[in-house]
């Protein structure tokens, strides 16, 4: 038996809570990581993993071993980090998952910048405004925008994204241009943004003169994925708030037009956002400072 693949295999297992998961993130078939498993509790006399069609549960013998066998797998990381520091560039794979607006728009665009730099780490990319389980999904960070509040996660601010109130000169032509934020209320479409967090409508907000306003209206089209969610207006279902760096190619060949510009919305803050309790790769460190230089001017872009 090769221990420490073995180890590293189970520490996967109570990581994304299922064999099959755990299987794909390590590139390994379901079999051989079950027999790996199966090797190290005769190896070790003891039953590490309860399993049933439905799910993995740990015990209480396998909660002791991971946490004083994770504590090993980190020191050998940093131990293997700090060679690759002095003898060449991080390599490796990155895991990377990214709303879908901010991957057309902002990220992607910057790529190349970062693959230049670092041509020897590979980077996989999921796109999706869903909600991601880091650990689960073996997803090394994520780049969201919004309000943070997992204490499980370290959140680093990578800049704040300005935003505008916008729709399709058809649908202005049709229901007319609102004067007020209030005025979104009486006989106007909105097509609304679905949180993927809690499956409701993100409201209207607005900013002038330093107040904020919070404009909820019953919404005729609701969509949950950004690149849609801007798609919908174009199409002239209603209004939208989207971020300028998404809606700027329309704006500037007139396919949208900006409205209530003296109440724009206020500026939204992204984060990159990785486990906390995870050994933190240099090619993860990199890639998070990286995205602090150069994200701030491409999510304020117009």
């Amino acid at each position: 038996m090769n221990q420490l693949l073995a180890i590293r295999a189970f520490a996967r297992v109570v990581e994304a809570g299922s064999f099959t998961r755990a299987a794909d993130s390590i590139d390994m078939p379901n079999a051989t990581l079950s027999k790996l498993i199966q090797d190290l509790e005769a190896h070790l006399g003891v039953k590490l993993l309860q399993r049933t069609t439905r799910r993995v549960t740990v015990t209480p013998e396998g909660q002791d071993y991971y946490a004083k066998t994770a504590r090993l797998i980190h020191d050998l990381e940093d131990i293997d980090a700090s060679f690759n520091i002095a003898h060449g560039k991080p390599r490796g794979r990155l895991r990377v998952d990214v709303g879908g607006s901010t991957a057309r728009d902002v990220l992607i665009p910057l790529l190349p910048d970062f693959m230049g730099r670092f041509p020897e780490i590979r980077i996989d990319l999921g796109v999706s405004d869903r909600s991601v389980d880091l650990v689960g999904d073996n997803v090394d960070c994520v780049i969201r925008g919004g309000r943070m509040n997992s204490a499980s996660l370290v959140a680093r601010p990578v800049g704040d994204a300005m935003m505008i109130t916008c729709a399709a000169p058809a649908y202005l032509k049709q229901y007319g241009v609102p004067a007020y934020p209030e005025e979104l209320k009486n006989g106007h479409r909105v097509v609304s943004y679905i949180s993927t967090q809690d499956n409701r409508a993100v409201p209207l907000r607005f900013l002038r003169d330093g107040e904020k306003t919070e404009v909820k209206v019953e919404h005729h089209v609701g969509v949950n994925e950004s690149n849609a969610h801007l798609a919908a207006c174009l199409a002239g279902l209603g209004i939208i708030q989207t971020f300028t760096y998404a809606a700027g190619p329309a704006l500037r060949g007139g396919a949208l037009v900006e409205i209530l510009k003296k109440w724009r919305p206020p500026p939204y803050p992204f984060h990159v956002l990785y486990p906390q309790n995870r050994y933190v790769a240099r090619r993860l460190r990199v890639f998070i400072e990286w995205l602090v230089e150069v994200f701030p001017a491409r999510l304020a872009g117009y």
